[in-house]
């Protein structure tokens, strides 16, 4: 076990254990993450976002690391000591990070179906400039379908491989990648709708921004006018484990379950993805427990009652009758 600091906070763990991962661990703000997803194997390391300062390297070395580190991929030491929001370095190194990434994304989030949930969004917010110091025309890409309800928008891609990782790790063999090289790499297939595995549905709850859309979900409505609600089924591919998005009695769109940071907790399968989309395939448990800072939130934090029945507000606004009141007195 290793004893590491962050942000003034004493925190136990394994030896092994990433400075990420250990933050995440504390009742507090951890480092933000675009590409490193804890459910696969080898990711990280490529986006920066999660820059810290190690003030302290351990108790047999309490030197400070010479330059920021990532996160993700930097292992905690006894004795570590650690700056991730406490450091002003670190808040501009996080701006110049954002700039970077936004250097060729659109600015499209009112037209994204990623908006109220997409972490670049929430980044830019936190850490982003009011301009960009970026002049020259940006790269883009045309539309196409990698997959049957699969549209890929590589003009708002960030080249973070989650969805490469995830055929890699979840299917039996990968038919899209990386192309090219340096500035003009893009995510593609030789082939267009060649993605036919039955989790290719992942891909999309993976990708941290609007690149990877469900095609059976795209421009339908915004996601905070919709009602998260935790279901399962009894799924002999996936855990069955899922949420169902309604819009008064329809489901609009299935998705994995996430976690506070945003991660998906079990994957599924395409038939429970795109094929269960009434509420007779389900057994509706209760309301996602959505964070009040999450603009999905809004109006409906938690729900009374399950779908099939008339949704409630958890909160009930009665009127103030100050009429009635000036009468009592």
């Amino acid at each position: 076990m290793a004893k590491v600091t962050i942000d003034g906070h004493l925190i136990e763990v394994p030896d092994g254990t990433t400075i990420l991962e250990a933050a995440r661990k504390i009742d507090g703000e951890a480092p933000p993450t675009m590409c490193y997803y804890s459910k696969l194997k080898t990711s990280g390391g490529y986006c920066r976002s999660c820059l810290v300062k190690v003030s302290k390297d351990s108790e047999k070395d309490p030197r400070p690391m010479p330059k920021l580190v990532a996160s993700c991929r930097t292992p905690v030491m006894d004795g570590m000591e650690v700056q991730s929001t406490t450091s002003p370095e670190v808040i501009e190194a996080r701006k110049g990070i954002v700039e970077f990434l936004l250097m060729n994304h659109p600015l499209d989030c009112p037209i994204c179906d990623q908006a109220g949930e997409c972490d670049l969004q929430d980044l830019a917010y936190e850490h982003g400039a009011a301009k960009s110091r970026y002049e020259f025309e940006r790269r883009t890409f045309e539309k196409i379908d990698i997959g049957e309800k699969i549209k890929l928008h590589m003009t708002r891609c960030i080249l973070c491989y989650r969805c490469v990782k995830v055929a890699d790790q979840l299917t039996d063999h990968r038919v899209h990648g990386v192309l090219n090289r340096g500035d003009v790499s893009e995510i593609s297939t030789y082939i267009q709708k060649a993605v036919e595995n039955e989790f290719s549905g992942n891909m999309i709850d993976v990708c941290p921004v609007g690149a990877l859309t469900d095609k059976t979900f795209r421009f339908k409505s915004r996601v905070w006018y919709v009602d998260p609600f935790d279901a399962h089924r009894d799924c002999p591919k996936c855990s069955g484990k899922v949420r169902l998005w309604y819009k008064g009695e329809e489901v609009y769109r299935v998705t994995g379950r996430k976690d506070k940071w945003g991660e998906v907790e079990e994957f599924i399968c395409n038939e429970c993805r795109y094929d269960k989309k009434k509420t007779a395939d389900w057994v509706v448990e209760e309301s996602s427990k959505i964070d009040r800072h999450s603009v999905i939130s809004q109006n409906h934090y938690v729900l009374k009652e399950p779908p099939h029945k008339p949704l409630l507000n958890s909160v009930e606004v009665v009127p103030h009758n100050y009429q009635l009141e000036e009468k009592k007195k």
